[in-house]
């Protein structure tokens, strides 16, 4: 008897191959199998569905990660947020002045009071200038503040800036473009 026939086949185990279409369980079921396909039942189609499922979680996250960072669509939601942080950015400005008499030079020293305070652009892509801050800049008793959008550069069409609505615009200093 060859020793081909004494191995114990995987059989019943087959049907829980469908694990492996599921990301990131098939990823741990795909190295289960992986293993057990290749040292205890010895069977390459065993084995095959756990390399699937291996590379099947792999692509599926890296489609994502893709498509949120770096696609249009995922860089637009994100401006969508970096907009909201703006407007709300301008009352902690203004909050700011009321307590210490004037404007912040800079958004981190506005931070180093409220560590909840989003100073940070979230749109992916502007972190790798080395800047990664809202544009602020103080101007004597007034202020810019604007995100540089998506391409990250700034003072180009799809910079996003504060939109607020205060029926007095000579109470804050916020400088519109």
């Amino acid at each position: 008897m060859s020793n081909q026939t004494n191995r114990p086949k995987p059989g019943a185990l087959y049907a829980l191959g469908i694990l492996c279409l599921l990301p990131l369980i098939g990823f741990f079921a795909g190295v289960v199998f992986l293993i057990l396909g290749i040292v205890h039942y010895k069977d390459k189609w065993f084995s095959l569905m756990g390399a699937f499922g291996i590379v099947w979680t792999i692509a599926i996250y890296s489609s994502l990660f893709y498509v949120g960072f770096y696609s249009s669509f995922g860089k637009n939601n994100f401006a969508k947020l970096s907009q909201q942080n703006l407007n709300g950015l301008v009352s902690e400005i203004e909050f700011y002045k009321i307590q210490h008499g004037n404007y912040p030079d800079s958004l981190k020293q506005l931070s180093s009071n409220n560590k909840f305070i989003f100073i940070h652009d979230v749109i992916p892509g502007k972190s790798l200038g080395g800047n990664d801050l809202y544009n602020y800049e103080k101007r004597g008793d007034k202020y810019v503040l604007f995100s540089s959008g998506v391409d990250g550069v700034p003072y180009t069409k799809d910079d996003l800036f504060p939109q607020v609505t205060i029926s007095d615009s000579n109470k804050i200093g916020l400088i519109r473009p």
